[in-house]
């Protein structure tokens, strides 16, 4: 049998088991060790397991990904969020569908200080679902905003995916993070300007409130937020300037999240503990799945399918804008059926070389790899969004939700199209 043959058949192996919900890590790795073991031996195998884990997880990049967690975490168990959805709603419940449009930029807030989408759909979710239900808000509408503004911490720096994509991809971490901040923006706003223009047509989606905010009430919400503009601007900021690297970065946002709460009197001991907990368990299951994918890489390395693949589109004129068409209808199929972080990992021992090949720029590849990511976590039958949706309002109807979600998919259609059409977004700041 070829190499290109056993890696081939390893990709579809690691496929299936993911479908039949095997463990992605335990999947892809277990594929890989038994692809490489085939093309190269069983000594040369044994080294390559030895040595490959060990270089990725010494890689200083990765060591981001636990410190924005930490930081996440403290932020989300200290409190610093309560009042972030009650200054957005007091400065916007004025115009059409303002509790959602609330929601939906104190989403695209929580998200700049976690990184992680199911974290800010939850948090969010929780505090926002049961405010838009009080004032009559169309349930699709109430949940699909939720659901689908949680993805913004998929993007929105720090993101741990785009971590993850710098390291397997070999690119500035903190350039990913540069060329995330626009798209990230651009997303909050169609989503309400989409929201505005609903609303404004049929105003029985979002019904009006009746009492009026004064100034006063409006600058008072705004002084018990400052934590959190604080930390993001602390954390983008020293990015942005060159002051720190993301790691860097990521280790000084944990640093004044934990100051803050501690000034503010937030933080137990009990509270700490539940944040380091939570941020070793998360780190642990990442760092498996990426470990699973690094072997995947290496067996694609050895077995040379991406280059066969590379080399295909090559002799048949497939053009760069075919291709990415193409990449774009794998990875719908894909987030129908596979977890969003495996559908990355799964995609980028393949795509990355054909992609490279192409000429491609990586940095804005990496962002519109993040979201197609954004996508699939909105997409049935998983949407894993929108089952976090349901497990904090579990008497909607998942159909409800996904009828609420479908309008901002059409809005990610949109901002993927301005993306592809005008790829020099990505590059403003």
């Amino acid at each position: 049998m070829s190499d290109i043959a056993i890696g081939s058949i390893a990709l579809a192996t690691a496929i299936i088991m993911i479908g039949f919900r095997v463990n992605i890590g335990l999947a892809l790795g277990l594929t890989a060790i038994v692809g490489i073991y085939a093309i190269i031996g069983s000594s040369a195998t044994l080294a390559v397991v030895k040595l490959v884990p060990y270089e990725f997880a010494a890689s200083w990049e990765l060591s981001a990904i636990p410190m924005f967690l930490l930081m996440g975490n403290i932020v989300f168990h200290s409190g610093m969020t309560d009042s972030l959805f009650s200054a957005a709603r007091v400065w916007m419940s004025r115009l059409p569908g303002g509790l959602a449009i609330a929601t939906n930029f104190a989403c695209a807030g929580f998200a700049s200080a976690s990184g992680s989408s199911l974290a800010t759909t939850i948090s969010m979710g929780r505090i926002a679902i049961p405010e838009m239900r009080r004032y009559g808000y169309d349930l699709g509408l109430a949940t699909g905003v939720i659901a689908a503004a949680g993805t913004l911490g998929s993007l929105i720096p720090p993101s741990i995916l785009l971590v993850l994509y710098g390291i397997f991809a070999k690119v500035s971490v903190t350039k990913l993070f540069v060329a995330a901040i626009i798209p990230g923006i651009m997303t909050a706003l169609i989503y309400s300007l989409m929201i505005m223009i609903r609303c404004k047509i049929n105003p029985s989606l979002a019904p009006m409130p009746k009492e009026r905010v004064n100034w006063s009430e409006k600058l008072t919400a705004l002084r018990k937020i400052w934590p959190l503009p604080v930390l993001i601007f602390g954390v983008i900021g020293s990015i942005y300037s060159g002051i720190a690297t993301a790691t860097e970065a990521g280790a000084l946002g944990a640093a004044v999240a934990f100051l803050i709460a501690l000034i503010q009197g937030r933080l137990t001991l009990s509270k700490f503990r539940i944040s380091v907990v939570e941020t070793v368990a998360t780190t642990g299951a990442l760092f498996f799945i990426a470990l699973g994918a690094v072997m995947m890489v290496k067996l694609m390395a050895f077995s040379s399918l991406p280059n066969e693949i590379a080399s295909f589109i090559m002799e048949n004129n497939i053009g760069p804008w075919q291709l990415l068409a193409i990449t774009i209808i794998i990875f719908l199929i894909m987030g129908c059926l596979i977890d969003p972080m495996g559908m990355m990992l799964l995609a980028l021992p393949v795509f990355l070389p054909m992609f490279q090949t192409a000429g491609f720029d990586m940095i804005w590849f990496g962002i519109l790899i993040v979201k197609f990511v954004e996508i699939g976590l909105l997409t049935p039958p998983l949407g894993l969004n929108v089952f976090a949706v349901k497990s904090i309002e579990p008497d909607i109807p998942l159909g409800v939700i996904f009828r609420g979600v479908s309008w901002f998919i059409v809005c990610e259609a949109i901002v993927v199209a301005i993306l592809c059409i005008f790829p020099w977004v990505t590059q403003l700041l």
